[in-house]
């Protein structure tokens, strides 16, 4: 059994360097895939989803050199299959993007369905929409996708009914090597989005209009092998940091990020109180009083990100007065609230909405990590609670955060990673 012990209250204090983008990079890492040849990536975070991308791409045929923990050559000259087990995909929701990015290489492709924090249905309805306009077959069945071709797939007009990350970046890496023009509308605008569409661009890819509402995509042959390319910081990782700093009325400089990105953060901050200082990349978090209670909405890009949700409810948590969230992406995201009720937070949490009534302080209790982001909200609750906080169901955070427990560490933070043996062996 694994878990976290966070020793609080503390302040933290120091600088924090931000790794490159988990949703970005395993988008990259398939799109790869598309190439006969080698692909040099850098600033590839070193997390569990990313070790599980190799392996799957390791057991297509893929060659990879590891230059260091986040440097990786790739090697997909003689990759020889379009299989992939359920036992490897089921690890994360992301492993989707091999569906894309293999149908475009291969006329048959064998996915098992991916898995991934549970935060209520996800169905890769649009995913499949798109294949089926660009020509390909698609079926589910057997806790597998089948996705197949007769001929080279075919540009195609594309609306999606829902503005859905995952649908955009399939429809994206399975339209690169069709034949002519594909449009796609109604498509999500996130960061990681155009840092896909600008790594295909590099090796030769037609993308325009990435980030905005319709993106157009003029299929080429072939893409040629990259000699190098360095993933962009991670937007979220960024904000856990900037919330932490916040909520443990820290002084926090956040480096390698982009101050752009996070702009709807920055804006709840500011509002709950903090001050927050902008820099070309790097932002510096400073609060010295307790927040002020605030409501957010999540909402697709430019819009609260979702993801960071669960991290700066900790901000109305202990907050001056009465605070709201309205969640409208995921339906089952406020999970998490029953573990902040266990350390004393008052939450009430009906549908899409939690409403938030302030408390002065928190107080250490077991608590598990529902999923990846609100097991970010553990430990920043562990951080500001009174005693020692055990976060149980730590796997979850290992997916999207690179040495979780030293960063915090280096802020002056005291968490312990704890590892024994399950009381049943």
């Amino acid at each position: 059994m694994e878990k976290f012990v966070v020793h609080g209250p503390c302040r933290l204090e120091g600088e924090v360097t931000i790794s490159g983008a988990k949703n970005a990079a395993v988008a990259i890492l398939p799109a790869t895939l598309l190439v006969k040849g080698k692909c040099h990536l850098e600033n590839v975070p070193d997390i569990s989803d990313i070790r599980a991308y190799c392996k799957i791409l390791e057991s297509l045929g893929s060659k990879i050199e590891y230059i260091s923990n986040n440097e990786l050559i790739i090697d997909n000259t003689d990759v020889n299959s379009a299989i992939a087990s359920y036992e490897l995909t089921s690890k994360f929701r992301a492993s989707y993007y091999l569906i894309g990015a293999l149908i475009g290489r291969f006329d048959k492709v064998q996915i098992g369905l991916p898995g991934g924090c549970k935060l209520g249905a996800r169905p890769i309805d649009q995913h499949i929409k798109a294949f089926k306009k660009l020509g390909a077959k698609v079926i589910v069945r057997n806790g597998n996708v089948y996705a197949s071709k007769t001929e080279p797939l075919k540009g195609s007009n594309i609306f999606f009914d829902v503005v859905s990350v995952g649908s955009t970046m399939n429809a994206i890496l399975a339209a690169t090597l069709s034949e002519g023009v594909t449009t796609i509308e109604n498509v999500a605008k996130e960061p990681h989005i155009v840092d896909l569409a600008n790594f295909l661009n590099s090796m030769g890819a037609k993308i325009k209009g990435a980030g905005t509402d319709t993106i157009k995509i003029t299929g080429v042959k072939e893409l040629r092998q990259k000699s190098s390319y360095s993933i962009i910081p991670d937007q979220i990782e960024t904000g856990t940091f900037m919330v932490a700093a916040a909520a443990t009325k820290g002084d926090v400089l956040i480096k390698n990020c982009i101050p752009k990105h996070m702009e709807p953060i920055t804006a709840k901050l500011i509002e709950a109180g903090a001050t927050v200082e902008e820099f070309e990349s790097s932002i510096r978090v400073t609060m010295d009083k307790r927040p002020t209670s605030i409501s957010i909405k999540t909402m697709p890009y430019p819009g609260f990100p979702t993801d960071m949700q669960p991290q700066t409810s900790l901000l109305l948590t202990i907050g001056d007065s009465t605070g709201t969230i309205v969640e409208t992406i995921w339906e089952s995201r406020f999970q998490y609230t029953d573990e902040l009720a266990k350390m004393g937070a008052d939450i009430s949490a009906h549908g899409s909405t939690a409403i938030f009534k302030g408390v002065e302080k928190l107080y250490a209790a077991p608590v598990r990590a529902h999923d990846l982001r609100a097991g970010a909200a553990m430990i920043i609750a562990g951080l500001i609670a009174e005693g020692d906080t055990e976060v149980y169901d730590i796997h979850h955070i290992l997916r999207g955060y690179e040495n979780i427990v030293g960063k915090f560490a280096n802020l002056g933070a005291k968490i312990d990673y704890v590892k024994t043996e399950d009381d049943e062996e």
